[in-house]
């Protein structure tokens, strides 16, 4: 079983049991969270499609770490023939979850 779920603008499909890596989310470690934007369900036999969410679904997650950084980023301007250079970097922050219960 299967369902896609919205977290902070970001749609995701997601099994029981699996970890990821989303948008860092406000809580401590072990905390639980609830996402109520499944847009569509999958259970083997029969996929719901939601329009726009499915009304009473909802994915439940605990937060195993609360701040993970990335990859640092490095964004570099340079104006060529006029000596201009400019580097500039960054480590977008994540929250690692895990997904402990999906009711559809």
């Amino acid at each position: 079983m299967f369902v896609i779920v919205d977290i902070q603008g970001q749609q995701f499909r997601v099994e029981r049991g699996q970890k990821l890596f989303v948008n860092r989310l406000d809580g401590d470690a072990g905390s639980l969270v609830e996402f109520e934007k499944v847009l569509l369900s999958e259970d083997g036999e029969s996929v719901k499609v939601g329009t726009p969410v499915i009304r009473g679904a909802k994915v439940t997650a605990e937060i195993l770490q609360p701040l993970v950084k990335g990859d640092k980023v490095l964004v570099f301007h340079k104006k060529r023939r006029k000596g201009y250079r400019k580097l500039n970097g960054y480590r977008h922050h994540f929250s690692q979850i895990i997904i402990r219960d999906i009711i559809s």
